[in-house]
């Protein structure tokens, strides 16, 4: 019996795969939970058709996402902070201030998609930060702790 998974189940295949079960697997347990359908002619055609769809908007994020990433790669990035007497500053620097050091350059990126190298800013200085931009679409952007 051959059916077409709606969603990845271990062991067996990833989403809008063909794949081939024993029929009492898929009729008592793969369609019932709805990780599949059956593999009929229709359904194939539509499957077809929902991944030439998929493809086309995927390579459209994914061009963005580029021209996303080098724009970050050319700007110049500071963040502000307030810094005592010694240096240090009051707090630390995190991804919702670097967010919003970068939409003020005109680019919109998601917190929760950064990362640093160091565990708590709380220093001036140049520092790396690790933004993930799309799935597989990565940029390392530089920027400066300056004093408010």
């Amino acid at each position: 019996m051959e059916v077409i998974l709606k969603q990845d189940v271990k062991n067996l295949g990833n989403r809008d795969e063909i794949v081939k079960v024993k029929p009492g697997y898929g009729r008592n347990f793969l369609i019932p939970q709805g990780m599949a359908i059956l593999a009929t002619e229709s359904n194939k055609k539509v499957l077809a058709e929902s991944v030439r769809q998929r493809a086309h908007k995927e390579e459209k994020l994914r061009t963005e996402a580029s021209a996303v990433a080098e724009k970050l790669g050319a700007i110049k990035i500071e963040v502000g902070a307030k810094v005592g007497e010694s240096g240090k500053i009051f707090g630390s620097v995190n991804a919702i201030q670097l967010t919003e050091a970068i939409r003020k350059q005109g680019l919109e990126i998601d917190r929760k998609n950064v990362s640093f190298d160091a565990e708590a800013i709380k220093q001036l200085g140049t520092y790396t930060a690790h933004i993930k931009i799309y799935k597989d679409i990565k940029v390392d952007v530089s920027f400066e702790v300056v004093a408010e």
